[in-house]
């Protein structure tokens, strides 16, 4: 029979990778909560339509990305690439943002058929937040600063914000219209990818990586220019807050981020340690969505950030970051184990990590796998500790020597030694 590997792009994470991801999920939640962000679930399964009518069917994402099928029922379903809109359709489908505003935080996996490299896979996990309700800047500065919370709880340093503004329909049409003019005058120096973008969605050109069409692009119109007051306004408090709070950023006027739901305010974490994947968190402003999705007119923003790449980060800038540890190993050598497992609870009660031995072997097979475990105490009860009531306790990691100790004292004499 022939061996079946995982498929292409999606990777299994082994049990001496997931102790880096449990340290940073743990701190993704923890920052979320302190800014008062509650957690949302949604399926990994969606109406296709709701990433079609979102995103945007001229995106990569919806054109070439997506895993799309059609179930029994003859509906066409996808594994959700991203989880903004589903975010959004929850909120809408529950009544969650109904006369209210709401913090909501996200964690799962999200499934995009790309080539496959480095800081990029076909099931990739995404941490995001969304807030949804505030039309101000004050709640961008928030969103933003949350980004940099976790950068400073996980010791990542060098990354480097980059911040725009999209500005309104009214003005990004305006924009629209003399970039395409623009443009026009230079197809015959655009690529495939381009002139296919230019009279669907030409601003997406600007976010193009080809060096001849930045190259053109460095003598193109500029949004700002096109913006009206109140939106500049919007963006100038935002950049005033960013510095008032000590966080650095750089204006990309090129930035426009490749969702068609943007507007407003957006901005990308990007760092230069991951090779070609440069962006590590991006997001912004998408007020519009929610009433393009059938609910009222909600003003919203929100960011996420690759797990793949956050975790490659901090694996490269942090402190190793090992397992939890065992602390005891249980070996019961006798036809009945009832009190080593109840001991073994107990010590589960007051939160000690226990290994109990299962199968059988002789004590020094035993003690072996009690070592190679990493506990710090092998806790042993033979025919002779149970004879005398007690349970030898044997030191793995320190040269001390064994102790023999009442039953009834061993949960606190293990407590007293290893915490």
């Amino acid at each position: 029979m022939r061996n079946i590997q995982s498929v292409r792009g999606m990777n299994d994470l082994l049990p001496d990778q997931t102790a880096v991801w449990h340290r940073v999920e743990a701190v993704l939640r923890e920052v979320s909560e302190k800014y008062g962000y509650q957690e949302i679930r949604t399926p990994v399964v969606e109406k296709t339509a709701l990433f079609t009518q979102s995103i945007g069917d001229q995106t990569d994402i919806v054109e070439k990305e997506m895993y799309t099928f059609v179930d029994a029922g003859e509906e066409s379903l996808t594994l959700r690439p991203e989880s903004t809109a589903s975010t959004v359709r929850a909120c809408i489908q529950h009544g969650l943002i109904h006369n209210r505003q709401i913090r909501l935080w996200y964690m799962g996996p999200m499934f995009r058929r790309e080539r496959p490299q480095r800081g990029r896979y076909r099931q990739f996990h995404q941490f995001g937040v969304e807030a949804l309700g505030w039309p101000g800047p004050d709640i961008d500065g928030e969103i933003i600063r949350i980004g940099e919370r976790i950068w400073k709880e996980l010791g990542i340093q060098g990354i480097i914000l980059e911040i725009n503004t999209l500005g309104s329909e009214r003005s990004r049409t305006a924009y629209r219209q003399a970039l395409t003019g623009f443009l026009t005058e230079n197809t015959d120096s655009l690529d495939e990818v381009s002139l296919r973008r230019l009279h669907t969605n030409p601003l997406r050109i600007l976010d193009s990586k080809n060096p001849q069409i930045q190259a053109i692009l460095k003598d193109a119109p500029v949004l700002q220019d096109f913006m009206e007051a109140n939106e500049q306004e919007h963006f100038e408090s935002l950049c005033n807050s960013l510095a008032q709070s000590g966080i650095s950023y750089r204006i990309n006027p090129r930035l426009v981020r490749g969702l068609d739901y943007y507007s407003g305010t957006v901005f990308e974490w990007i760092t230069d340690r991951l090779g070609a994947q440069s962006a590590v968190c991006a997001g912004g402003r998408y007020d519009k969505l929610i009433t393009n999705r059938g609910g009222k007119d909600t003003p919203a923003v929100g960011f996420a950030m690759g797990l793949e790449r956050l975790i490659e980060l901090a694996m490269l800038q942090s402190e190793k970051v090992e397992a939890q540890p065992v602390h005891a190993y249980m070996i019961d050598l006798t036809d009945s184990s009832e009190v080593t497992i109840r001991i073994a609870e107990k010590l589960r009660d007051k939160g000690l990590n226990v290994i109990e031995h299962c199968g059988e072997g002789k004590l020094g097979n035993q003690l072996k796998k009690a070592d190679q475990s990493g506990a710090a105490l092998a806790l042993i009860r033979g025919q002779d500790e149970a004879e005398s009531g007690v349970i030898q306790l044997k030191h793995l990691r320190e040269n001390k020597p064994h102790s023999n100790v009442p039953v009834e004292e061993v949960v606190e004499q293990c407590v007293k030694t290893l915490m």
